[in-house]
């Protein structure tokens, strides 16, 4: 079954068994944890929570507050069987990094030095700016996006704080190594 989630999906139902409601709870809690590794929008999440109810995984009632029509959604019991089942599945791994930078950086032959040179120094900037909002967030990481105590949302920040400075770092070494003429030139062909 796991394999004919999709991945907004398989976040969706995550959420939902961590504790989110609504269609704007689960699109708050991937705002505040996972959205700086696994994203999804209102286009996706809507949609897709339709569709989980057409299968029955997940339950649908009217919630109304103060005059607002909004819509809450609980997992049944298949949908607890499909997230445990894709939790566990250890044959579906996928690696997918979308990385505009690492993108432009790829093609950086195609640019002047400086050009390159220019782009690293605005990521190192740019990972600075993460590694400080990282670094607000970590004090309340550790009571998870619903109040609970949660161990493993913790563990993915400081999975991405250690990510962003490593590539700060790097970012720093490659733009210095450029600049000072220490990397060999392209191949020519």
């Amino acid at each position: 079954m796991s394999t004919e989630l999709t991945p907004t999906a398989r976040v969706i139902l995550g959420m939902l068994r961590l504790g989110a409601r609504t269609g704007y709870d689960i699109k708050r809690a991937i705002d505040g944890s996972t959205r700086f590794f696994w994203t999804a929008s209102y286009g996706q999440i809507y949609p897709e929570l339709r569709r989980l109810e057409e299968r029955g995984l997940v339950k649908a009632r009217s919630d109304p507050r103060g005059g607002v029509k909004r819509t809450s959604y609980t997992l049944t019991t298949s949908g607890e069987e499909a997230l445990a089942e894709w939790l566990t599945d250890e044959e579906s791994f996928i690696f997918e990094l979308r990385d505009e930078q690492l993108l432009r950086f790829f093609f950086g032959d195609l640019m002047s030095r400086e050009q390159v040179v220019a782009n690293l120094r605005a990521q190192q900037r740019f990972c600075e700016d993460v590694l400080e909002r990282f670094g607000a967030m970590e004090p309340q990481a550790r009571t998870g996006f619903m109040d609970d105590a949660q161990l493993y949302p913790y563990l993915a920040l400081r999975h991405g704080i250690e990510l962003m400075a490593w590539r700060r770092d790097w970012c720093e070494r490659t733009a210095n190594a450029i600049e000072a003429g220490e990397l060999p030139p392209p191949l020519t062909g």
